[in-house]
C-alpha cells in the first residue's frame, strides 16, 4: 500500500529493524485472520479448514497453504518497496456455504473482526501509556509511529510495535471489509437476504471477472478512504 499516505510523514520506516517488525506484525496479524475463519467455520459445521489443521495460532499450517503469499511476497515487497503486502486463504466447502449463507457469512466476517479486536487491542494499550505518562503522541507521525516515549529504550520499541498492531489490523479490516468479491465484506449481504436470492449472490461473486474488478476497486479506494480512519483512530488515542 505505498500509495496510502494516512499522516503527515513517511507511510513505514524502511529499515531492517522496522520491517522485521512488520513482517512479524503481518504474519500473526494474518494467522489470526485465518485461524478465525477455520474455527467459525468448525464451529458452524463445516470442517474442511480444521482437518486442514488451520484451526491453529501456529503460522507453519497457514505458511504451507499460501507460502507466496504470507512468506516470499511480503518480503519482497519490503525489500523492494518497504511496504507489506500478502494473502492467504482457508479452505471451506462450498457446498455447505451454499447450503448455509448465513453461517457462511459469519465464517467470512470473523476474519476482519479479528483484526478489529486486535487493533482495538492496541488502542487501548497506547491510550492506557499515554494516560499514564508513558507514551506521547509523536511528531511526525506515520503508521510505524502512532505512539512515542521520546527516548531508544524498551518502551520505544513497544511503542512502536503497539503503533504497527494498530496500523496494520485496522487496514486489514478494513480493507478485508470493502463489499466486493472476493473479499470478505462480500459475505455480508448473505446474513440478510433470503435462502434464493443468496445462492444467486453467491454464483455472482464466484465469478472470476468479477473478483478480479473488486480486487481492483478496493486496491483503489483503500488510499482514498484509509487515512480518514487512521486519522480519526488518531484523534481518539490522544483526545477525550
Amino acid at each position: 500500500m505505498d500509495q496510502v499516505q494516512p499522516l503527515e510523514g513517511k507511510l513505514m520506516d524502511a529499515d531492517l529493524t522496522s520491517g522485521a517488525m512488520w513482517y512479524g506484525t503481518f504474519l500473526i496479524s494474518t494467522v489470526c485472520h485465518e485461524a478465525a475463519h477455520a474455527w467459525s467455520a468448525s464451529r458452524l459445521g463445516d470442517d474442511t479448514a480444521a482437518k486442514g489443521g488451520q484451526v491453529t495460532l501456529n503460522p507453519l499450517p497457514h505458511i504451507r497453504r499460501e507460502p507466496i503469499g504470507m512468506v516470499a511476497v511480503p518480503l519482497v515487497s519490503w525489500f523492494s518497496g518497504g511496504w507489506i503486502i500478502g494473502w492467504a486463504s482457508t479452505p471451506y466447502n462450498r457446498q455447505w456455504a451454499e447450503d448455509n449463507p448465513r453461517k457462511a457469512a459469519v465464517m467470512a466476517l470473523a476474519g476482519p473482526s479479528t483484526n478489529l479486536a486486535l487493533a482495538l487491542a492496541a488502542a487501548l494499550a497506547i491510550r492506557l501509556g499515554y494516560e499514564w505518562g508513558v507514551f506521547g503522541e509523536p511528531s511526525p507521525v506515520n503508521m510505524s509511529h502512532l505512539a512515542t516515549t521520546g527516548s531508544n529504550g524498551i518502551m520505544e520499541f513497544v511503542a512502536r510495535i503497539l503503533s504497527i498492531f494498530l496500523s496494520l489490523n485496522l487496514l486489514l479490516c478494513v480493507f478485508n471489509l470493502v463489499p466486493v468479491p472476493p473479499l470478505d465484506g462480500s459475505r455480508a449481504p448473505l446474513l440478510f437476504l433470503p435462502k434464493g436470492a443468496a445462492t444467486a449472490y453467491a454464483d455472482f461473486t464466484r465469478n472470476g471477472v468479477f473478483r478480479f474488478v473488486g480486487l481492483l476497486a478496493a486496491w483503489k479506494l483503500i488510499p482514498l478512504i484509509f487515512p480518514q480512519i487512521l486519522r480519526g483512530a488518531l484523534g481518539l488515542l490522544y483526545y477525550p
